[in-house]
């Protein structure tokens, strides 16, 4: 399995980026897909979810600024982030979760700084 992130980058406070993860070797459209984050000194966190049925779940400190979606079509799962606060400053990790097993991608880093 194997999970590929990009579209992190550096961007100013108040501003938008949208990250992408890319599936292989997995059954896309039957996998939970969710985005963590891990900030400096703290430990990993939920930011985002989507269930293989679309249902979506958020971390309190980002709803109403950031959307996750699936395209099952092309085995991807995004996140837009809006009006970014640079408290959202963290590497960003893509997970997919089936059944009992988890997978991880390498992390995008997301720098929010003016």
């Amino acid at each position: 399995v194997q999970l590929q992130a990009s579209g992190g980058g550096l961007v100013q406070p108040g501003g938008s980026l949208r990250l992408s993860c890319a599936a292989s070797g997995v059954i896309f459209s039957l996998s939970n897909m969710g985005w963590y984050r891990q900030a400096p000194g703290k430990q990993r966190e939920l930011v985002a979810y989507i269930t293989s049925g679309g249902s979506t779940n958020y971390a309190g400190s980002v709803k109403g600024r950031f959307t996750i979606s699936r395209d099952n079509a092309k085995n991807t799962v995004s996140l837009q982030m809006n009006s970014l606060k640079p408290e959202d400053t963290a590497v960003y990790y893509c997970n997919a979760e089936i059944g009992s097993m988890n997978y991880w991608g390498k992390g995008t880093q997301v720098t929010v700084s003016s």
